[in-house]
């Protein structure tokens, strides 16, 4: 989907289409019966999601009143019925379950996010972080290496967008950002 599609506030922020698009493909969502995303900002994830998916049951979970507003009327304008919102905080939120979890930022409780993400997967179940900051990837992969987690996979994306300048056009470089993606050990008796 194209990020104009999107109703957007100054301060809130949406994870772009091309961080998107890799996001929901390694969250493997075609499996998947419940998505949890952890502040949903815009809810461009969640949205997306719920719209390829539409059985999937979306828990989009933020904590900011703008970015709530923005993403119910996000969620009415695109009739994502199968999209559940909760005014809170992760980790001090209770949810069930998930087969899949996206984290688009960690609001610096990165460690208990990933710690909660993983309680609140199933065996199995995929959990996908984005980041900009090279500190919260290294974080994140250190703590990664100690969880019970298999196939760690981690990209870097750069992206630029050709835009207008002058009479001519140039590559506009949006920020890199860190893909991580992983799976839940599944349970084997």
């Amino acid at each position: 989907m194209k990020d104009e599609l999107f109703l957007r506030g100054e301060k809130v922020p949406m994870t772009k289409e091309a961080v998107r698009a890799l996001a929901l493909s390694k969250l493997e969502l075609h499996w998947a019966s419940h998505l949890i995303d952890i502040g949903a900002g815009t809810g461009s994830v969640a949205i997306e999601a719920a719209l390829q998916h539409p059985t999937l049951a979306v828990t989009a979970i933020e904590r900011n009143p703008a970015a709530l507003r923005l993403l119910a009327e996000n969620c009415q304008r695109f009739a994502c019925g199968n999209v559940s919102i909760i005014a809170g905080e992760a980790p001090d939120v209770s949810v069930e379950r998930a087969d899949a979890i996206f984290m688009g930022g960690s609001g610096g409780h990165l460690t208990a996010l990933i710690d909660w993400s993983l309680h609140h997967l199933r065996p199995g179940g995929r959990l996908v972080m984005t980041f900009i900051l090279q500190e919260n990837l290294h974080c994140a992969l250190e703590h990664l290496q100690q969880a019970d987690v298999t196939a760690i996979d981690c990209q870097q994306l750069n992206v630029s967008t050709l835009t207008a300048l002058g009479s001519g056009h140039y590559f506009k470089p949006h920020n890199p950002v860190f893909v991580i993606a992983c799976q839940k050990e599944e349970i084997h008796e």
